[in-house]
């Protein structure tokens, strides 16, 4: 989609100059210098079509409440003390038709991005809807710290094909973390510097690497402070108020549908709009005509419409998760509240980048039984698409719906392969034995602990299989298998990652109640996260028992045997190949253009946010550019230019003990490359 892949060259629309001559053209001369002197923020064109099309709660009552019959309640967004610019997309504010060094120069910017000023033609809100969370449906729900600012108009001069793909001519923005909702439930509607930077970073490396998903436009933080416990550790702090601007076609989900649903059998609570099936519709017609509309042109009949709506969803989700996997992305937090109506990537939370790969990959360190897991998350978005199809029931008949979900195994299964033989360079021939090469593949990976990331990457350089090469052959795959070991983890790695993180006690309590009382064991555990935690067990215990030099042997006889078998399967890609090097060569630019040499791992994204905390905002822009090209190598930009440590421009105003925390956990570090294997101490960082 042109919205969530990077479009060749940089120019999406008119340059600022011509923009703001043709702008200056539709004026009068004594207009001219009062528009030469407003912000480039009072110019845009709003026209906030949700709010006119949908049901809106008009009162702005302070404080939470349940919000019946409405699916936006308008909302006053609180000020921040002197808000100030972080960082900027050029490329995302771009879509508003917008410079980004304009926009980073305009004194009233800083306000006007964080909801402190509101701009003309705004009306700022926050949308109504449930979810369920971790499989339990929470009710209500809601923007607790969101809000919606207003659609603006797609710019003059925008690519077409964005257009296409963006059919509603207008771009919705956010403001997340700009105070208080009536759906902020206990919470003070704010966000703080870290959980926005992470925001703001993800949302456009995801772009460049051409996963769907929603945009980030800038970072304001401000010398507004919350009092946060990061780890819930009884140790609160405060931190600075900041605010991400968020922006995509629309930001409604699963969950805006299931503000209609009846009390739920297991929690018993029921959606505020229960029983108002006329605003379903209203939402459902509001959402096909407005976002796909192709779908709505080509089915007159209601219902055959709206099981094309349903099917389109399933197709847009399958292809998402199956672009996550691919790269190695956990989002963390897979609520039916947290999934994209357009199948965008929506709500960066605790969300992760794999280093070494484990299908048991989990991000979130809240989520203690691994629901949401790396492997668990193709069966999760199913699952969700399950509860989407209930919530639109009866406009989308149940029957029609479950045939639409048979599909999606298929569908899934479709997209990931395509991308995998992509990843491995396997574009001439799709035969069925890739599937278990590409099986072995992760096997391999996870026995050996290999960085998910460095090690696809690695892949381009093993070479395909010439005619007379025979008796270079052992040679080649020593080379191969040399450079693929150094991606690997070594013992005191692997026992670290292999270590149960139940205390043995528990386990053996929890072991000795599942044998004599069942009922009671299934209350309080199951036995999945039993068998994960004896599985580590016992790897650990095999690990104990072998050597470095041992493992490393290990290690090269696996790779050995991978490398074997896909080189093999290369050379049967070369045949019929009248121009080998031209064949090589473009399997190499495909393979490079589909493994990315850099992504946001957690410590990079870390060290820019204790940059930030700092006082020292350079970080996180030398971050964005380096991820605005993932594919690429950037001279110059190899390594952080800020490492913990550093002088900081606000001490002043920051408590001495936080001053001392940061610094005492940062002296020992030296610069990694953006593209290395994680440090050390990136394992000791916890998201929640």
């Amino acid at each position: 989609m042109a919205y969530l892949a990077p479009r060749l060259g940089q120019s999406r629309v008119f340059i600022p100059g011509v923009s703001a001559f043709r702008l200056l053209g539709t004026l009068g001369m004594a207009d001219m210098g009062l528009a030469g002197s407003r912000s480039p923020l009072e110019r845009l064109d709003f026209d906030n079509v949700a709010l006119k099309k949908l049901p809106l709660d008009s009162s702005e009552e302070p404080g939470q409440r349940q919000v019946k019959g409405a699916c936006f309640s308008l909302v006053k967004p609180q000020p921040l003390t002197k808000p100030r610019f972080v960082a900027v997309s050029h490329e995302a504010l771009a879509l508003l038709g917008l410079s980004g060094e304009e926009v980073m120069n305009d004194p009233l910017g800083p306000e006007y991005l964080s909801g402190s000023k509101v701009m003309p033609g705004s009306e700022p809100a926050a949308h109504c809807y449930c979810g369920h969370q971790f499989g339990q449906f929470a009710g209500q729900l809601g923007d607790g710290a969101a809000c919606y600012l207003g659609e603006v108009k797609v710019p003059p001069g925008q690519d077409p094909e964005l257009l296409r793909e963006n059919p509603s001519g207008r771009w919705e923005i956010q403001v997340k973390g700009a105070g208080l909702t009536p759906f902020s439930r206990t919470a003070d509607g704010r966000k703080v510097l870290r959980s926005s930077i992470r925001e703001f970073l993800c949302s456009e490396v995801m772009f460049f690497l051409g996963v769907p998903t929603t945009r980030a436009g800038s970072v304001v933080t401000s010398d507004s402070k919350v009092v946060r416990d990061v780890y819930y550790s009884g140790n609160p702090r405060h931190e600075r108020c900041s605010v991400v601007v968020r922006i995509a076609p629309t930001f409604l989900r699963f969950g805006s549908f299931e503000i209609f649903k009846r009390a739920d059998e297991h929690t018993g609570r029921q959606g505020p709009s229960y029983g108002r099936d006329e605003i379903r519709g209203q939402m459902l017609d509001y959402v096909i005509e407005m976002f796909y509309p192709e779908i709505q042109q080509n089915h007159p009949d209601r219902v055959e419409r709206n099981v094309a709506f349903f099917k389109e969803v399933m197709r847009r989700t399958a292809r998402l998760v199956a672009l996550w996997q691919c790269v190695g992305f956990c989002h963390g937090v897979l609520n039916t509240d947290n999934m994209s109506i357009l199948g965008l990537t929506l709500d960066y939370g605790p969300y992760g980048f794999m280093d070494r790969f484990d299908p048991d990959f989990i991000c979130n360190a809240s989520d203690n039984s691994g629901r949401y897991s790396y492997q668990a998350q193709p069966a999760i978005c199913r699952w969700n698409l399950v509860k989407l199809a209930e919530a639109l029931a009866p406009e989308l008949p149940p029957d029609r719906a479950e045939a639409v979900m048979d599909e999606y195994l298929d569908l899934y299964n479709g997209f990931y392969l395509e991308n995998m033989r992509k990843k491995l360079g396997l574009l001439k021939k799709d035969e069925p034995e890739d599937e278990i090469l590409i099986t072995e593949l992760l096997q391999t990976m996870h026995n050996t602990g290999a960085d998910f990331t460095n090690t696809f990457r690695s892949l381009s350089q093993i070479s395909c299989p010439t005619e007379g090469q025979s008796e270079e052959e052992d040679e080649l795959v020593k080379k191969a298998t040399d450079l693929l070991l150094e991606q690997c983890a070594s013992s005191e790695e692997l026992k670290a990652a292999n270590k149960p993180t139940m205390d043995p006690r528990e386990l053996a309590m929890l072991l000795s109640m599942a044998q004599s009382n069942p009922a009671l064991f299934q209350m309080i555990s199951d036995r999945t996260t039993i068998a994960r935690q004896l599985e580590r067990l016992s790897k650990l215990k095999d690990l104990m028992e072998t050597s470095q030099e041992e493992l490393k042997t290990q290690q090269a006889e696996e790779w050995s045997h991978w490398i074997t078998r896909y080189r093999k399967r290369l050379a049967r890609e070369m045949e019929g190949q009248s121009d080998a090097r031209a064949a090589q060569e473009e399997r190499v630019t495909v393979m490079d253009s589909a493994n990315p040499r850099v992504v946001l791992r957690n410590y990079i994204a870390q060290n820019a946010i204790e940059a930030a905390e700092n006082g020292d905002f350079s970080e996180v822009q030398r971050v964005l550019k380096v991820l605005e090209k993932p594919f690429s190598s950037q001279p110059g930009l190899e390594l952080p230019a800020w490492v913990g440590g550093g002088p900081a421009t606000e001490r002043g105003v920051r408590d001495e003990g936080e001053e001392q925390l940061r610094e005492s956990a940062s002296t020992a570090r030296s610069p990694v490359p953006y593209d290395s294997k994680p440090p050390a101490w990136a394992h000791e960082i916890c998201v929640t």
